[in-house]
């Protein structure tokens, strides 16, 4: 079996796996207008995946189209079988690799002993690890994670604690990179921190570090706060990391990672707009039977912001029911545009 991995060019850039957001129809958009090195599914439950009944319904989440090649199944779960079962329907659908998550925050998801609870829990982590690898038919596998759970108090570190050493889970990177991981992506904030501080880009050089005191070629990504690929490419040179992971960065920019995007300002909002209705369609064609018209109007807030008169146009579309009604009232916003 192939490992995609070998074959990126450095560096590399990969669209975070975002729930309710990077579903089939948002990648299809970003694979035609600015496509990253890889592509991650959302995270899928291994518990639903290895059940016949539950499995019906989360197919949909494991859609995909052969232009988001190479693309990787993010999955979670705690418990080793369902974990080899659903690594095995991932290889018979096509993938090309297959993620484990073990640093999302969602206490639903920690409740399950899945997600970031798994750092609390590096042994049953490698159990986990293992099966994934045994289930997957050769397909390379990777995990996600943050750089630890809760974060120890700086004070009992004395000086040292300035450099923020101390925030790092040494031990839970070293046991994930000791197992046969083809990538590791490190979220550079710990399960405590979520979101709210900015990410501790300065830790990755120490990431990369324990990568080579073990010897290994598993692949280190950095993910948190990069907002374009030129300060990706920065934090690659300043770190080491052998690629960046964007999230955020990608919500009203489907050009993100794009080589050229549009300059002109307000030739940029026309083209934003077009797009919109052409991912409002392809929701709507593609999901509509699966998923609520809600989930879509989560994108028109950041689609539809910075310009004149955004505000009065992100109001009509937070009202429409379907991809119908938010033609027409953006087609109607665009004259206008070129009346002004």
């Amino acid at each position: 079996m192939n490992n995609f991995w070998k074959k990126l060019n450095k560096p590399f850039f990969c669209l975070a796996p975002m729930s309710d957001v990077t579903d089939c129809a948002f990648r299809q958009i970003i694979a035609k207008y600015g496509k990253p090195d890889v592509f991650w599914t959302e995270f899928v439950s291994a518990d639903g995946l290895a059940h016949s009944k539950a499995q019906k319904k989360l197919l949909i989440d494991l859609k995909f189209s052969k232009k988001e090649h190479p693309i990787v199944a993010q999955l979670f779960g705690s418990n080793v079988e369902n974990m080899k079962k659903a690594s095995a329907l991932c290889g018979k659908l096509g993938f090309d690799g297959i993620d484990i998550n073990m640093g999302c925050p969602d206490k639903s998801v920690e409740k399950q002993n899945s997600g970031a609870a798994m750092i609390k829990n590096p042994e049953l982590a490698r159990k986990i690890i293992r099966a994934t690898c045994e289930g997957s038919n050769g397909l390379p596998i990777s995990v996600k994670t943050r750089i630890g759970y809760n974060s120890p108090p700086p004070k009992s570190f004395g000086r040292a604690s300035k450099n923020k050493n101390y925030l790092l889970d040494e031990k839970w990177i070293r046991s994930l990179l000791e197992e046969n991981l083809a990538a590791l992506v490190v979220h550079l904030r710990t399960r405590k921190e979520m979101s709210n501080v900015p990410a501790h880009w300065d830790l990755m050089k120490r990431i990369v570090e324990i990568r080579d005191e073990i010897n290994k070629k598993t692949l280190i990504i950095g993910n948190g706060d990069v907002l374009d690929l030129e300060e990706a490419k920065q934090k690659i040179k300043e770190t080491g990391c052998d690629g960046v992971m964007l999230g955020r960065a990608i919500f009203g920019n489907p050009w993100l990672f794009a080589k050229r995007s549009p300059l002109k300002f307000k030739n940029y909002v026309i083209k934003k707009l077009k797009v919109l209705i052409e991912h409002t369609k392809l929701f709507e064609k593609l999901l509509g039977k699966y998923k609520n018209f809600a989930v879509m109007k989560k994108h028109y807030k950041t689609y539809v912001k910075d310009f004149e008169g955004a505000k009065e146009l992100r109001t009509k579309l937070m009202e429409t029911k379907n991809a119908k009604e938010v033609e027409k009232i953006v087609k109607d916003f665009l004259l206008f545009l070129k009346e002004i």
